[in-house]
């Protein structure tokens, strides 16, 4: 995956990586929450929060929606509070196997496609191995992203195929954590303590 460079400095650019929300997170929207960014540029940023489901939403019921004959559509396959923003656009996350022409690819592994031909396949069964379907994104201005990291507002971690497309959502923000070797016990919901 990509190599991230430190923000003393020099830029950085998380794509690639997954933001880790810090406790005390001001905007509630983001609470604890896990995003796979797809882009980070001097333009600005953009990602899919991984670990929110809709509960007030089904694969099946946004085919219907959409008018998709679900063959077979994995009944099993949440859709997730991708972010705030567009909160109407649907956005599938998946593994590199599964690529089209409106396909943006992230890395070797990761891929982003927003077409309704995407949910026409895994309706058909014949979609990616691996995918995460999400209504909007999390998106930043230029340097906001940057400031928000230097505020302490976020951290960032290299993604596994579990963060990115485990089912279990409630302890993805957790096992990031650990991941990067910090206990969340150990965090304080006041920014700049620790």
């Amino acid at each position: 995956m990509t190599d991230v460079q430190d923000f003393d400095g020099a830029e950085a650019y998380l794509t690639g990586h997954m933001l880790i929300a810090m406790p005390g997170m001001q905007d509630p929207r983001f609470d604890k929450s896990l995003i796979y960014m797809c882009a980070h540029s001097p333009e600005g940023a953009m990602g899919l929060v991984v670990n929110r489901a809709l509960e007030s939403l089904t694969f099946p019921d946004l085919l219907e929606q959409l008018e998709i004959d679900c063959t077979a559509g994995d009944e099993r396959i949440n859709v997730h509070f991708g972010g705030p923003v567009e909160s109407g656009r649907g956005f599938v996350l998946h593994s590199a196997d599964y690529v089209q022409e409106a396909t943006l690819v992230v890395d070797s592994e990761v891929a982003l496609t927003a077409t309704l031909d995407i949910l026409r396949a895994m309706a058909a069964g014949d979609g990616p191995r691996q995918s995460l379907l999400a209504l909007g994104y999390a998106g930043w201005g230029p340097g906001q992203l940057d400031s928000e990291i230097k505020a302490n507002g976020w951290l960032h971690v290299a993604p596994d195929t579990d963060l990115l497309f485990g089912a279990d959502l409630d302890g993805k923000w957790e096992r990031a954590i650990r991941k990067i070797g910090i206990d969340p016990r150990m965090l304080s919901e006041d920014a700049g303590h620790a």
